[in-house]
């Protein structure tokens, strides 16, 4: 390995030798090790290395959290390959833009998400099934179990600036960028957050974001630094979780909303104080995180802000220490506003969040254009504006007029991605999405629709249209219909003045 590099090749095996018969992992009834997990991850490298991945091949992998999914993140690390984790609430063509874009040599897919593949397209890749009965796999499928190999391979000698994972994120000009992150980015990400909630080896991540987020991976590998253990879990069950939390000592766990309240309404329904719980983070609404320090006080939650493209959280702080900011600038990272010509903006004044330090990621995957243009004068662009005040607290302002992006739920989605799908329907001449304000989801996506002369069409109809050809959760919850939208001086199309006429649900 490098002289001076630490990649997460190295961290498992540091894990190995001092937490060895500590539980790593546990998923269902199947309980492993550090030791157990080292093991697990050099014995896939060997099967992968077999199949002929090496440095830099890309591994995709379409599948729901499980012990496979983390393997698959060590065995990359031990070869120097890419994991690229695919969004299953993708739609299938959405899955063939990310399967082209990267072009992997293995693709790793559940039985339940065979259905997104493309028909097309395939043919080179070496593609393995989860959830097949032994034997029963046809080609050109194999089971995944096939690359669990009993033998050894050297480890890559990379450097930790080298490429880990590709994350793709949704594109201002409508079609998903893959984030490049490194091992440096991801590991100086999971200490600054391990050393914030000092994390130790009796903490137990309950792992039910899905591990093609950030946010997932960001907890899973500050667990793992420290020593701990990830619970990892499918699908967000509140009862269940309620159940980890009290038999199994989960204490960290990242929610996006509706998720902390519904986990408030099951503990209460389930007579649980949630005494093992102790960090929190993500994001919601005050009325929420007040529930959470009356019905559990021994916990915290922890306000951020950060992206993918920065490998996670940039700044952190309890959301008490100032609530309504989004924490203060991490150990690792150089925070800043900027206003015209990059130049820092005064304390109080609001302006576009620049970043630079180990956690920003190393560019968007064959999108030079726009790699230069958001990581210029050496700074990382977030897109985001936002002002730091005299204690150094980052408030978070909105997004700048060249990034519209609406979270609901915690899941990016650019309004020119919906629009593009809206004005596929032959009924519509135009159509502008903008974000309201919701109560369940935090943000919602709204359509304002002018249909063409003597058509007619209906919401409904208009919401299921577009649900079928992008990802059902960025499909419009509001539709209105109006006879014509505002226009600038330029004849432009004025996005301000239809969120001023329309920004209500």
């Amino acid at each position: 390995m490098s002289l001076r590099s630490f990649t997460l090749h190295d961290l498992i095996n540091r894990n190995a030798g001092l937490h060895g018969s500590n539980t790593a992992l546990v998923f269902g009834d199947q309980r492993v090790t550090h030791a157990q997990y080292a093991e697990r991850t050099a014995r896939l490298a060997a099967g992968l290395a077999a199949a002929g991945v090496g440095r830099g091949d890309r591994l995709a992998i379409l599948a729901q959290n499980g012990l496979e999914y983390v393997d698959l993140f060590g065995a990359a690390a031990h070869l120097g390959a890419i994991v690229v984790p695919i969004n299953w609430r993708l739609s299938a063509e959405e899955v063939a833009y990310v399967i082209e874009d990267v072009a992997p040599r293995v693709l790793i897919v559940a039985d339940e998400f065979k259905a997104l593949l493309p028909q097309h397209g395939l043919d080179g890749m070496q593609r393995y099934t989860l959830g097949t009965a032994p034997g029963a796999a046809q080609a050109p499928w194999q089971p995944v179990s096939a690359l669990y190999l009993d033998r050894t391979v050297s480890p890559a000698d990379l450097n930790d600036d080298e490429g880990l994972v590709i994350i793709h994120t949704a594109a201002v000009g409508g079609r998903p960028r893959g984030a490049l992150l490194s091992h440096r980015n991801l590991i100086a990400a999971s200490l600054q957050t391990q050393l914030a909630w000092r994390l130790t080896p009796a903490d137990i991540n309950l792992g039910v974001l899905p591990l093609f987020h950030v946010a997932a991976i960001g907890f899973l590998l500050a667990t793992q630094q420290a020593g701990g253990a990830t619970l990892l879990l499918t699908r967000f069950d509140p009862p269940s979780l309620v159940k980890h939390i009290d038999e199994d000592g989960g204490s960290l766990i990242g929610t996006f909303p509706p998720m902390l309240g519904a986990l408030l309404d099951a503990a209460v329904a389930q007579g649980s104080a949630l005494d093992h719980l102790r960090v929190v983070s993500g994001i919601d609404v005050p009325e929420t995180i007040a529930r959470l320090r009356t019905s559990c006080p021994q916990a915290t939650f922890w306000s951020a802000y950060g992206q993918t493209e920065t490998s996670g959280s940039i700044s952190l702080a309890p959301f008490d220490e100032r609530p309504g900011s989004a924490g203060r600038p991490t150990a690792l990272n150089t925070v800043a506003v900027v206003g015209e010509l990059d130049r820092p903006l005064p304390v109080g004044a609001t302006g576009e969040i620049v970043v630079r330090g180990p956690m920003v990621f190393q560019g968007y995957w064959r999108c030079d254009a726009d790699n230069a243009f958001t990581l210029r004068n050496g700074w990382h662009h977030t897109g985001d504006m936002g002002r730091i005040d005299a204690e150094g607290y980052l408030w978070y302002s909105g997004r700048s007029p060249a990034k519209e992006l609406i979270k609901p739920g915690g899941e990016n989605v650019y309004p020119a991605e919906v629009e593009r799908a809206l004005l596929e329907h032959p009924a519509l001449a135009q159509a502008v999405v903008i974000g309201v304000p919701d109560v369940q989801w935090g943000e919602a996506v709204k359509a304002v629709c002018v249909l063409k002369a003597g058509h007619t069409l209906s919401a409904e109809e208009l919401i299921e249209f577009v649900g079928a050809r992008i990802a059902r959760y960025k499909k419009p919850k509001h539709v209105v219909f109006v006879q014509s939208l505002p226009r600038t001086a330029a004849g432009l199309m004025d996005r301000e003045a239809v969120k001023a006429g329309h920004g209500r649900a």
